[in-house]
């Protein structure tokens, strides 16, 4: 199970064959890696799972492969619309997951003794068009290194010249980028030049949905799989929790949540990171064991808020009213009121 969505085996995978399952979108929510947070946010697994069914289909279209069958409806798997509601359960083909054992270090090698021919790739593939003010891409280096005029970064979103791609870690307790190298040390037999190519081509294609329906798609990320010898991409992709969005420069996805919390409950967010950074003096991967500090519940008014945005960017998105939920021009005026 992850953080926000439940995950259901129908057929398990083998070293040589592809397994069926599924996706259950919860409306569980996660920030800084927390994991599960201690409230929910009404809607969010539908919005998550009807726009991620759209852009498989999306990339469908433009003969991309993806692990995605459909979304589930009554027990039967049928394409997104031949549904008759919101669907909160998607479809996909399996691959192997192995635990990433950790002793004194990741143990990658046992990774691939593992898993043959059949696995996800322990990456995710990162493409930023964009750096917005809360982008982890400004601790990581200075804005000169991106083909950018500033002596610093500027406190407003930032557009990049041209997508910048990125690579880090999957499977390892917390999130940790690579150089390229290591990327593709990790990689196994999957190419790390296929892996890039392909995460530009989502990014293009999701960049250009957005525009037409007046979003700025910031940055997001491509998970993927490794089948005898081919790449797809797997997970979910292209929602308001894998990717920013911003609509008339108020952003509008799970970074809202970060950022309100990042303001209204510095303490907690302190203690998780200096959690982490104790966790790394240790070489202890378990660094929320170290954090003393609980997340507190968001107030109703901004799970309402958060609500209504991505029922809002999910039909703005999508040109369907999947959502009973306010236009988005009035959806994103109270998230700037947040």
């Amino acid at each position: 199970m992850t953080s926000v969505k439940e995950f259901r085996v129908a057929e398990e995978p083998t070293v040589d064959s592809l397994g069926r399952g599924s996706f259950v979108f919860t409306d569980d929510y996660s920030v800084f890696d927390w994991g599960k947070m201690p409230d929910e946010i009404p809607g969010k697994g539908a919005s998550l799972c009807t726009m991620g069914a759209y852009n498989f289909e999306l990339l469908d279209v433009n003969h991309i492969p993806t692990h995605y069958r459909g979304v589930v409806e009554d027990g039967e798997e049928r394409e997104l619309g031949e549904t008759t509601e919101t669907p909160r359960e998607m479809a996909i083909d399996l691959v192997q997951v192995p635990n990433l054992r950790y002793d004194e270090g990741y143990d990658y090698e046992g990774f691939y003794d593992a898993v043959g021919n059949n696995y996800l790739i322990p990456l995710e593939i990162v493409f930023r068009n964009t750096v917005p003010v809360g982008s982890s891409l400004r601790s990581r280096g200075d804005p000169a290194e991106y083909g950018l005029d500033y002596d610093e970064w500027p406190d407003e979103v930032v557009d990049l010249p041209q997508p910048v791609v990125e690579f880090s870690t999957k499977f390892e307790e917390r999130d940790r980028y690579l150089s390229r190298k290591e990327a593709d040390d990790i990689s196994g037999p999957a190419d790390i030049d296929r892996l890039e190519e392909l995460a530009l081509a989502v990014n293009h294609i999701l960049t250009d949905r957005a525009e037409r329906t007046g979003l700025v798609h910031e940055d997001g990320k491509i998970e993927c799989l490794y089948h005898d010898g081919a790449i797809k991409v797997a997970d979910v992709v292209g929602t308001f929790d894998e990717n920013r969005f911003s609509y008339e420069g108020q952003e509008m996805s799970k970074e809202v949540v970060r950022q309100y919390y990042k303001r209204e409950h510095p303490d907690w967010v302190d203690a998780v990171s200096e959690a982490k950074t104790e966790a790394d003096r240790r070489d202890d991967p378990d660094w929320r064991a170290l954090c003393e500090t609980e997340p507190p519940a968001l107030p109703n008014s901004v799970v309402e808020t958060v609500s209504q945005m991505y029922a809002a960017g999910t039909n703005r998105y999508t040109n369907f009213d999947w959502f009973d939920a306010p236009d988005l021009d009035e959806a994103v005026d109270t998230v700037r009121s947040l």
